[in-house]
């Protein structure tokens, strides 16, 4: 499984940060949806889902939490500790967030509205959809 990791260019100066998160230049995708996780309790794990069609790009604006990536034959984990690096969540893979620092903002951006059935959230029903080839 290839994990992609899309940089994000950084201007600032004494005044502080900025990063431009851009449609079809850093953001592969036409934006839908954008969301934010923050003050997750510690211990918590969310995600345990994947998406049938949905395309997401996820970047920390500050603190971090890591990932758990899954294409149904391999896992991988990520951590997103800096505002200049974006993960891309692809269709089907299965991905779970977990070690939420007490500062994490936790920034989500999608190329599809919110629709329920697009979502896989048993593992079981994933990894047999995997096999019969329905993510082809």
């Amino acid at each position: 499984m290839d994990i992609q990791l899309i940089p994000l260019q950084k201007h600032g100066d004494e005044r502080g940060a900025l990063f431009a998160l851009e449609e079809q230049r850093n953001i592969p995708f036409e934006v839908k949806r954008i969301y934010y996780i923050l003050d997750t309790m510690t211990g918590v794990r969310r995600g345990f889902h994947a998406h049938k069609a949905t395309r997401q790009l996820a970047v920390v604006a500050r603190g971090s939490c890591k990932f758990h990536m899954d294409d149904g034959k391999e896992a991988k984990q990520v951590e997103l500790n800096d505002p200049a690096t974006a993960l891309l969540i692809e269709p089907y893979i299965w991905h779970e967030m977990y070690d939420f620092s007490d500062d994490c903002v936790l920034i989500v951006i999608a190329d599809d509205y919110y629709k329920e059935s697009d979502y896989i959230r048993k593992y079981d029903d994933f990894i047999r959809r995997v096999n019969s080839g329905e993510n082809s």
